[in-house]
């Protein structure tokens, strides 16, 4: 049975959409569904999450894109505006793990440059033992070479873990490596997944 959390930070956490900010840039949805799966896809935002700065990535999308510049440079400008909030759900867990003195942990693909302003969005943040960061460490997931690296630090087995994500690919990788895991979807089932592993 797991002894320990590592919780994934966006959709887990807190709220994460482009959605958010570019429905505010391009009311239609057509539109924003376009130019966030034709330009601002994820595959282009991915090295920022490897430590490529925003600034390096928007100048070289912006210079094959020049007509949506003014868009694509609110990616990293606007940034906070994809965030919709905690979930309360988790934050609450946090919480009475907290209580009951269950390690936690953090494990997420986040830049190096939006770090802290985004472990600022929930006191859920503060109360993680540590956290692994690709922005800071030059490897995101999938890669089990992050999972590998959370169990260095950390000093724990991969079966002494429970790891919450949001993403399948993830949780897969994860799950291959002997994690236990807890796939994200609906935060109503959280509670209920932490008390049949004992942890609340």
């Amino acid at each position: 049975m797991p002894k320990a959390l590592l919780w994934d930070f966006g959709n887990v956490i807190v709220r994460w959409n482009p959605r958010t900010l570019y429905s505010k840039i391009f009311p239609d949805p057509v539109h924003c569904d376009r130019f966030l799966s034709e330009v601002c896809t994820m595959e282009w935002h991915a090295p920022t999450d490897c430590g490529l700065t925003f600034a390096e990535n928007v100048a070289r999308l912006a210079a094959l894109h020049p007509h949506h510049e003014a868009e694509i440079r609110a990616w990293h400008e606007r940034w906070d505006e994809m965030f919709s909030g905690p979930i309360a759900e988790t934050e609450a867990a946090v919480e009475a793990l907290h209580a009951r003195g269950v390690p936690q942990y953090g494990l997420s693909n986040i830049s190096h440059e939006t770090f802290d302003a985004t472990v600022a969005m929930s006191p859920a943040f503060g109360r993680l033992a540590g956290v692994v960061a690709s922005g800071f460490e030059g490897v995101m997931k999938p890669d089990p070479a992050i999972f590998r690296l959370c169990c260095e630090r950390f000093g724990l087995a991969p079966g002494d873990f429970l790891f919450v994500d949001d993403s399948a690919r993830n949780i897969e990788t994860a799950r291959g490596l002997g994690f236990d895991v807890h796939h994200f979807t609906d935060p109503a089932t959280l509670q209920p997944a932490l008390e049949a592993r004992g942890l609340l």
